[in-house]
């Protein structure tokens, strides 16, 4: 299984989100943040609440089968991307397993 967590701008996340639920990506993880990428674009100023951030961002974090991938990454920056620079990034990373806190079966052998 590959964990898929991506940083999009918060006007991008509605369509990306869509787009994923339409690609049956049902479950996902979204968080609002702020960030300190490398573009800095005109006119942006510290936090509010950090001096160091410049940037409001969205976490989108999901969990697929390693063959879904791929299809996952291509929606995120297809519906993801701008016309300017600073549009985020995508991190994946391997999992080992997962278990539902209800019953503590493995999601793993459940997908098998």
């Amino acid at each position: 299984m590959k964990e898929i967590t991506a940083f999009i701008k918060p006007n991008r996340v509605q369509k990306t989100i869509k787009a994923l639920s339409d690609a049956g990506f049902k479950s996902m993880t979204v968080s609002q943040g702020e960030g300190t990428g490398a573009f800095k674009a005109k006119g942006t100023s510290p936090s509010l609440n950090f001096y160091v951030t410049d940037s409001p961002v969205i976490k989108l974090e999901l969990v697929c089968q390693n063959e879904e991938a791929k299809n996952t990454i291509d929606i995120i920056i297809e519906n993801g991307k701008t016309p300017t620079p600073g549009d985020g990034i995508i991190y994946i990373s391997n999992v080992d397993d997962a278990f539902q806190i209800k019953t503590g079966k493995s999601i793993k052998q459940a997908w098998k």
